[in-house]
Formats: structure tokens, C-alpha cells, sequence
């Protein structure tokens, strides 16, 4: 019996003191920064193996069931990406894919070292470019499974008759690590590594039919490179998510009713019953007013009174909620700072 008394008076606590969510879109820096007086870039092909590893290198083509040259296809369609998704970002003014220098990985396996900077400077002053978008590592690691298959198949004359089917699956992981090189700061402003996977199936009442998912990898291969290089490339630019805020709607008839006009998009008029609610004789009442205050700014995109109306529903009225929000709102506040430096602002 206690229990069940202990239980409702639980449930009618969480219902005095509801919250309802409202959910915006806010739009975030890009997660990559670089300076704005940076007008022009090149990039450049370094995965491909030197002549010391190739021979290391077709090996490793072999033992790993790659294609013919299948890495070289493959890193061209990552670097298109990288130069396609540039272009149509329009951050930079001059951007150029370099394909008349030589530049060979010292490595077969894992992350060369980093480029000399007398070589990334003669690159860009040869070139004409501010900084190097370097692909350092592109490789892919291919696994093949085989099976037969019992099915029945149906003859011209209807009549069923036992017979088997083959089917290979073709899995795929490809790997990159993308450096950007600034001669002039001498900075490496970024060094990210990527990773993507595909698989192709094929399988047929012969094993030719099953051998066409190998046929097929490459142009699988090159679609999926290229997405890769959309991908990174992405990381100059904002994004926009969605987050979610609750809000007060119990309390008062003030919170209430600025409830209902929230339900119905009417946010003006929400604020003016919240704010109402902030002069309430009953600190609760007035706490959750100013709590609900710093929601209706920051969905006006005045960050600054947000917090202040938090911080006064914390400190004046010890509104355990509206801690966490300052924190919120000051980390939003400083990464809308850092979109409008990457913006120039």
C-alpha cells in the first residue's frame, strides 16, 4: 500500500512540475577552420606506392584479390571528390587537382611521414596555391566469400528439378588519410583518416554469373571513392542539426496558457505570458517564467539574453534546470563566435 502511495505522489510531482520539448534547428561551425585569407588550394596524389615497394605492392595486390591497378582508380575518384565538393562550396577561388608532380608514399602500409616543407613549398609556389590537400594513404582490403546453393529450378515444360546456385560476395573496406599542408604558417591544419565499405554479390545457376560481383567491384570502387571525397571536403562547411529544449508548462495559468500558444507556433505569444510569469509573487512560478524566457530568445537567436535570463532563474530563483542551460547556451554561443570566423565576420 505504501508503495502504491509513494508511486502516485511520484507521478503527480513529475506532472506539476512538466516540461514540454521544443525542437530547432541551429546551424553549427564546419568542424574543419582554416584561415580566411586562404584563397587557393591544390591537391595532390601521395598514396601511390614508390619504386622501392612495388614489388611489395603487387604482392599485396595479389594476396588481397585486388584488381589491376585498382588503388590508382580508386584514389583518383577520392581526389575528384575532394575537388568537386570544393568547387561547390565556393570557400576558395582557385582550386586545382596536381597531377605534374611525382609525389610517392615511402611506405606500404600505414601513414607515411609528414612532406618536407621545402617540398610543400616549392609545390605551391610552382603551382600557384596557398596550401596542399595531400591524400597520403588510399588503400583496399577485399574479402571474398563463395557458397553453392540447393534451389529447385522450374523447366520450359513447368516440371521442377533440383539444381545449385552459385554466389560469391565481394566485401570491400576502403581506407584514406587526408593532411592539409600551409607552407607559409608551416601548420598542418588537418590529418584525417576515413574508412568506408561496400559489397557486391553475384550468383547465378553457373559460376560465371557468380564471378560478375567481382567484375563489378571497380565501378563500385570509384562511386565510393568519390563519396568519400565529397565527405571530406564537407568538413569546411557549417551544417545544420536539429536540438531539443525543454521548456515549463505547469506552474501558474500563465505558464499554461503560453503552453497552448507555443503548440500552436505562436512564440510571441508565448513570451509575453512567460514573461508575465517572470513578476509572479511565487518564486517557482517566477523561476520557470525566466527559464522559459531564455528559451523564447535563444529561438530568436539572441544567444546573450538567453543566458542572462537563464543565469537570473538560476541564481535569483535556484532553478536546478536552467545550470544545465547556461552551460548549453554558453558552448552554443561560443561555437556561433566560430562560424562567424570561419565565415569572415
Amino acid at each position: 500500500m505504501y508503495k502504491s502511495l509513494f508511486f502516485i505522489l511520484f507521478i503527480m510531482q513529475i506532472c506539476s512540475c512538466g516540461t514540454n520539448v521544443v525542437r530547432m534547428t541551429v546551424t553549427e561551425p564546419a568542424p574543419l577552420t582554416l584561415p580566411t585569407d586562404i584563397s587557393s588550394v591544390g591537391i595532390i596524389n601521395r598514396s601511390v606506392a614508390s619504386d622501392e615497394n612495388k614489388v611489395l605492392n603487387k604482392m599485396d595486390e595479389i594476396l588481397s584479390i585486388e584488381g589491376n591497378k585498382l588503388d590508382s582508380f580508386g584514389s583518383i575518384s577520392c581526389m575528384k571528390g575532394v575537388f568537386d565538393e570544393l568547387i561547390q562550396n565556393n570557400r576558395f577561388e582557385y582550386i586545382k587537382i596536381i597531377d605534374s608532380v611525382d609525389l610517392r608514399s615511402p611506405v606500404l602500409v600505414g601513414l607515411p611521414s609528414l612532406l618536407d616543407w621545402d617540398t610543400v613549398d616549392e609545390i605551391c609556389r610552382n603551382q600557384n596555391v596557398d596550401i596542399l590537400f595531400v591524400l597520403e594513404q588510399y588503400d583496399t582490403d577485399t574479402k571474398i566469400s563463395y557458397k553453392i546453393n540447393q534451389i529447385t529450378i522450374q523447366t520450359a515444360i513447368g516440371l521442377n528439378i533440383p539444381g545449385i546456385e552459385h554466389e560469391a560476395t565481394v566485401s570491400t573496406v576502403i581506407s584514406s588519410t587526408w593532411r592539409i599542408y600551409d607552407p607559409l604558417t608551416k601548420n598542418i591544419y588537418d590529418e584525417f583518416p576515413g574508412s568506408r565499405r561496400f559489397i557486391s554479390t553475384g550468383k547465378g545457376i553457373n559460376p560465371a554469373k557468380a564471378i560478375q560481383a567481382i567484375s563489378s567491384r571497380k565501378d563500385l570502387l570509384k562511386q565510393n571513392s568519390n563519396r568519400m571525397g565529397h565527405i571530406y571536403a564537407s568538413r569546411l562547411l557549417p551544417y545544420r542539426r536539429r536540438v531539443s529544449r525543454d521548456y515549463f508548462v505547469n506552474g501558474s495559468s500563465g505558464l499554461r496558457t503560453g503552453k497552448r500558444k507555443a503548440q500552436t507556433g505562436n512564440w510571441d505569444g508565448a513570451a509575453e505570458k512567460w514573461l508575465e510569469a517572470t513578476k509572479s509573487a511565487k518564486r517557482k512560478v517566477a523561476g520557470r517564467g525566466c527559464y522559459n524566457m531564455a528559451i523564447s530568445n535563444e529561438i530568436n537567436g539572441d544567444t546573450d539574453k538567453a543566458i542572462e535570463w537563464a543565469q537570473k532563474s538560476y541564481e535569483d530563483y535556484n532553478n536546478k534546470l536552467a545550470l544545465d542551460y547556461v552551460r548549453i547556451l554558453r558552448k552554443r554561443k561560443a561555437r556561433i563566435k566560430l562560424l562567424q570566423v570561419q565565415r569572415g565576420k
